[in-house]
């Protein structure tokens, strides 16, 4: 099976000059994998050209002669910039030319232009975005990420259901546990939209833990924590920037003397490992869940490294069949989720 993938190269703060090397790497790891390169012919060719990598058959430009900047409004995006990077290579998938897509650009324009070219999943009111973290054991799926600040709880619901698809999808386990991201794990915590959208978890088919906490994300307690996207990119942020005080607070301490660096080569090997461990750039690559098609936004300020990692993201996703797998969860659990209702009106009644 061969994977198609278009990445969106002017996207992100470095456009083609991390995107393109991205792809080549990818490429040349991946035989099963064909990668068509959007943006400005020229200079995506000039990258190729540095690479020694125009003759690599994996890979091939497509022209698109409009840029979305990380400050384009989404309006601008969507009704001004009709042949951008951005929606043309949402466009090639959308014909089917594609079968993810991988994009650095303005967030918000990435949604917006993605839902109004691929359309949302039957059942599916608001697309999220959801990242894998790491945790003690693995991984946890943390959604929505920001994608939709304010959020009722059937949002949450469909949330949960999104997450239980793809880690299902990735990673084989067909009954993740989910929790719902709260200020304690009692019932009567949060407001209401959380205590409602907790009655809802527990009369669906999901595998529902419960209320968790903040730490609750890097002790593993769960598979897939659902939260609505204030709360869930005020987190991610929050993470991010713990993890670069830790990387840069341990280089200080080790700098401090000739003693402390020379105890720093004594363990390099673990700090290696340690970092390789909580790299974020090993986690980049936010699926964009919901919609008819795999759409992987990655940071904005990407490196090589990171953005490969996001293209491998949408690799995975592409050869699992995240789209179809959600659709079918969302009608399984929509299904389930009437005859529990059915079944507790008929015990009320008869009651």
């Amino acid at each position: 099976m061969t994977v198609t993938l278009t990445i969106d190269c002017m996207g992100g703060d470095h456009g083609p000059a991390v995107t393109v090397p991205a792809a080549v790497r990818f490429a040349r790891s991946r035989p099963d994998a064909k990668l068509l390169l959007v943006g400005a012919e020229a200079a995506i060719r000039a990258q190729l050209d540095k690479l020694k990598a125009q003759s690599e058959p994996a890979l091939s430009v497509v022209n698109a002669t409009e840029v979305v900047t990380m400050d384009d409004s989404v309006e601008v995006a969507l009704r001004k910039k009709k042949d951008s990077s951005m929606r043309v290579a949402l466009n090639l998938m959308k014909a089917g030319n594609g079968d993810a897509c991988i994009s650095a650009g303005n967030t918000g324009a990435l949604m917006a232009v993605s839902r109004y070219v691929l359309k949302t999943l039957p059942g599916i009111e608001r697309p999220a975005i959801a990242v894998a973290l790491p945790n003690a054991h693995g991984y946890t799926t943390v959604l929505d990420l920001g994608a939709n600040v304010d959020c009722e709880p059937q949002h949450l619901l469909q949330f949960a259901e999104m997450g239980h698809a793809l880690v299902s999808a990735l990673h084989g386990n067909e009954r993740p546990s989910i929790g719902l991201l709260n200020v304690g794990e009692e019932l009567i915590k949060g407001n209401d939209v959380i205590k409602r959208a907790g009655e809802l978890l527990r009369a669906s088919a999901l595998n529902f833990h419960g209320n968790v906490e903040g730490d609750d994300i890097y002790k593993g307690t769960v598979d897939v924590i659902v939260c609505d996207g204030f709360v869930g990119n005020v987190a991610l942020k929050a993470s991010e920037g713990v993890g670069q005080l830790l990387s840069r607070s341990l280089r200080e301490e080790f700098s401090r003397s000739w003693a402390t660096k020379l105890m720093a080569l004594v363990a390099m090997p673990v700090l290696r490992r340690f970092r390789r461990r909580f790299d974020h750039r090993e986690y980049n690559g936010a699926a964009l869940l919901g919609l008819r098609g795999i759409v992987i936004k990655s940071h904005g300020a990407a490196d090589v490294f990171a953005f490969e990692c996001a293209i491998k993201r949408g690799y995975d996703a592409a050869r699992n069949a995240v789209p179809a797998r959600l659709a079918r969860a969302m009608q399984d659990n929509a299904g389930s989720f009437a005859n529990h209702a059915s079944a507790s009106a008929a015990s009320a009644g008869h009651d």
